[in-house]
């Protein structure tokens, strides 16, 4: 998620993160403001974990393509807050609270809908695992952000290389509907969520210990 008090990355940054960076350009001569791009990414979120539940489909496929889009819509309030200097501790929190439930709301919606299927009730146990780990981690994320800052460092958000994050292969959920492959790819993010908020706790951890 787009943490709006970090400074921009540059050249560094992911590749989804420059690409929005570019396209939010003709938005900062509106009324659009950053709170309202988080809104409504949070919204088309949301809506995208309704449509999983109901497990059905042309349902889970308008589901999937609407969370990939939430995903990559959720890097422009941070660009364009910073582009227009409208950055505030309230839209820092709002952002991280956005991007949480996001995926909070998308596990337990994929894990209601696949709970009728071959997974069965692991499905559901998987959906909770997921949807604990990304409020967990979100909480964690936003301790070890306001850490870094305060010790005049860059934020280091997700695990990336070469322009591109861990996070990223969230963007997969859509090709992985359409051909049929949500099962698998959902237990595959059950699990990487689990391992994900495992690390980001050995994290603080770490911080906690220096």
């Amino acid at each position: 998620m787009a943490a709006r008090s970090s400074p921009p990355l540059g050249a560094r940054a992911p590749f989804d993160q420059r690409i929005a960076r570019v396209l939010v350009r003709p938005l900062a001569h509106t009324a659009i403001s950053p709170n309202q791009i988080t809104t409504a990414t949070l919204g088309l979120a949301l809506i995208a974990a309704a449509l999983f539940a109901t497990g059905g489909t042309p349902a889970i496929h308008w589901a999937a393509g609407a969370f990939a889009l939430a995903r990559f819509l959720d890097h422009f309030d941070g660009e364009l807050a910073r582009l227009t200097d409208r950055t505030s501790r309230f839209g820092y929190y709002f952002d991280y609270a956005s991007g949480g439930l996001g995926y909070a709301a998308i596990f337990a919606g994929i894990g209601i809908g696949l709970a009728r299927g071959p997974l069965g009730d692991w499905a559901l146990a998987l959906g909770a695992l997921g949807t604990i780990a990304a409020l967990v981690s979100m909480v964690l994320n936003l301790r070890l952000d306001r850490a870094a800052v305060a010790g005049g460092r860059e934020t280091i958000g997700y695990p990336a290389t070469d322009g591109f994050e861990l996070e990223d292969g969230i963007y997969l959920i859509a090709p992985a509907t359409w051909i049929g492959w949500l099962d698998a790819f959902f237990v595959a993010c059950g699990v990487g969520a689990a391992v994900y908020g495992l690390w980001t706790a050995g994290r603080v951890l770490r911080l906690r210990a220096v």
